[in-house]
């Protein structure tokens, strides 16, 4: 079998897919029809669960130098914004990041790994075999044929690669179209500036290099037709009337529309291909969570397609991408279009909601919590695969401190290996010659309540749990983590 993963798509998710690809020990080459990296903002945020995957790889440090922090984020850009600054992560802010410079962090360290970036090249088609596929693709010099083990499609939501593989695309058109400029701001609002009322709504965030993303919705949004391409002055216009100035405006650079389309594929794997990111869901960019959980999805299906192709996983290992990120897909639809809803009503119901909303924020902690866990992705849960499984089954592991030691449990996750954590002493579970797998002894620091039982687990290569064990009797401790080392690295 070929053990070359073709990647339809030079993105952010598609680099980060080729990142840890190499890093499982695959080749992977990437097809990208942009001859260079487009200069246009797009993506914006980059939240905390996305540093997280970054640091589980140690490539987090130049996005924390460049990227401007800001401790919370919006719902439905209620003026009452999520405060992030108690999450349980060591990262409780978003970075804003242009996409064009988080695309050139990403593809240095995709081409140190010794990935494959084809500029100029789009994947047009292929054919399946039973043991490999064979992508056809079109180049500066005309077209050719790349065999390859899998073809993964990372190529936006008029993806080539699903459309060919007739893996459908369901979902609702838009009806409404919001708009954005990035420009500079000679006098610009307090920090976290946003704003709603009956003649729309209108959030400034700041950017590096002293630019600002102005973005709102208004009534003549609500259409289904997409207007024309928006102007400076027309951008203008619509942020004096809904803030009253238009705090210096000019010099943009970059003006668009978006709108609320939302579809899902209805798989992710059909055989030999596979769908992440932009290619495998759509929706109105509520809370710039796009880019996040196409990279999330790509961190989780890199580690289990290279552990495939290397002979290291289970059978049906890479079925479970789709089991875990469809629901996650899913779930991103529903409270995009929850919060879709609040942003594209004027009338003084969906105000007073939107109030009431707010006012709820503010005073019940818990609400600000799981709406922050839910818009970060920290909340993401995959399902367990056996009965009575521990209750941190399938959770993302913190960044858990040993005593003695400076290292968090970040800095030992490997795309190509577990990691078992041995808490409390007791028998060692015997690991001789066993490829893929980490082991580290020790107590934790202060561990956080939930963990305050475990004596032993079994973490992913993407941070989620597998096995918590709390066996009291080491001998019971150590013949329920041989089990759980079989089942996930025979």
């Amino acid at each position: 079998m070929e053990q070359l993963v073709v990647i339809a798509g030079g993105g952010p998710v598609g680099l980060w897919l080729a990142s840890e690809l190499r890093r499982g020990g695959v080749d992977a080459t990437v097809l990208e029809q942009r001859q260079e990296i487009d200069r246009r903002s797009k993506a914006l945020t980059i939240h905390p669960r996305t540093i997280e995957v970054l640091a589980s790889r140690g490539t987090h440090g130049p996005f924390l130098d460049e990227g401007l922090r800001i401790p919370g984020g919006h719902f439905a850009m209620l003026a009452e914004r999520l405060d992030f600054r108690g999450l349980a992560t060591p990262f409780p802010y978003t970075l804003a990041l242009p996409q064009a410079r988080t695309e050139e962090l990403l593809e240095d360290h995709a081409r140190a790994l010794g990935a494959r970036l084809l500029r100029g090249h789009r994947v047009t088609g292929f054919t399946e075999h039973t043991e490999s596929i064979t992508v056809r693709a079109q180049g500066p010099d005309g077209p050719y044929e790349l065999p390859a083990a899998y073809l993964v499609g990372c190529d936006g939501v008029r993806s080539t690669v699903r459309t060919t593989a007739g893996i459908d695309f369901p979902g609702t058109p838009s009806t409404v179209y919001g708009w954005l400029g990035d420009v500079l701001l000679d006098s610009p609002p307090r920090a976290g500036f946003s704003t709603f009322g009956p003649r729309g709504g209108l959030m400034v965030a700041p950017m590096p290099d002293g630019l600002y993303r102005v973005v709102g919705v208004s009534p003549d949004s609500l259409t289904a037709t997409r207007p024309a391409e928006l102007t400076l002055a027309e951008l203008r216009d619509k942020t004096i009337a809904i803030a009253g100035e238009d705090f210096g405006m000019r010099d943009p650079r970059w003006l668009s529309r978006f709108g609320n389309a939302t579809r899902l594929a209805d798989r992710y794997r059909r055989g030999r291909v596979l769908l992440a990111g932009d290619a495998a869901h759509q929706h109105f960019p509520a809370g710039g969570v796009g880019m996040n959980v196409g990279i999330q999805d790509a961190h989780n299906l890199g580690w289990k397609l290279a552990a495939t192709l290397t002979g290291r996983a289970p059978d049906g290992l890479l079925d479970t991408y789709h089991d875990e990120r469809h629901p996650v897909g899913a779930r991103l639809a529903e409270h995009s279009r929850a919060q879709t809803a609040l942003m594209s009503s004027f009338t003084p119901e969906n105000l007073a909601l939107r109030t009431l909303l707010g006012d709820v924020i503010v005073r019940r902690p818990a609400v600000n919590e799981d709406l922050s866990e839910r818009l970060t992705a920290l909340a993401v849960r995959y399902p367990a695969t056996v009965p009575d499984a521990h209750p941190l089954t399938g959770t993302r592991a913190p960044d858990l401190a040993f005593a003695g030691s400076d290292a968090g449990l970040f800095a030992l996750l490997r795309a190509d290996a577990h990691l078992l954590l041995l808490l409390s002493g007791g028998d060692r579970p015997s690991t001789p010659d066993r490829p893929g797998l980490v082991v580290r002894t020790g107590a934790l620091h202060r561990p956080p309540a939930a963990w305050a039982d475990v004596r032993a687990a079994l973490i992913r290569p993407d941070g989620h749990v597998a096995w918590i064990g709390t066996e009291g009797n080491d001998a019971d401790l150590a013949a329920a983590a041989q089990e759980a080392l079989a089942a996930a690295t025979p």
